[in-house]
C-alpha cells in the first residue's frame, strides 16, 4: 500500500473529481492523482497534445488481460 498524505483542494475541483471519478470507474483520490499525472506529463511533453497524453496514459493503466490485440487492415482492403 502506498503512503498518503492529506491535503486541502477547493469544493469545486473535489466535485469536478466526484464526477468524473464516477464516469472514469476511480476513486476521487485517483481521479485527481490522473489529472495530475497527465498535467506533469503535458508538461513535460509540450509538443505533445493533452488528448493524446492522458489517452496514453489511461492504457497503460488497464489490465494487460483485457487488451486487445491490434491487427491493422491489409492494402488491399
Amino acid at each position: 500500500m502506498s503512503a498518503s498524505t492529506s491535503i486541502r483542494i477547493g469544493q469545486e475541483l473535489y466535485d469536478q473529481a466526484k464526477q468524473d471519478a464516477v464516469a472514469e470507474h476511480r476513486t476521487i483520490a485517483g481521479q485527481i492523482e490522473f489529472w495530475a499525472r497527465v498535467g506533469r506529463a503535458a508538461l513535460d511533453n509540450p509538443d505533445l497534445p493533452v488528448s493524446f497524453v492522458a489517452e496514453s496514459l489511461a492504457s497503460l493503466a488497464e489490465p494487460h488481460d483485457k487488451a486487445t490485440v491490434f491487427v491493422a487492415r491489409s492494402a488491399g482492403n
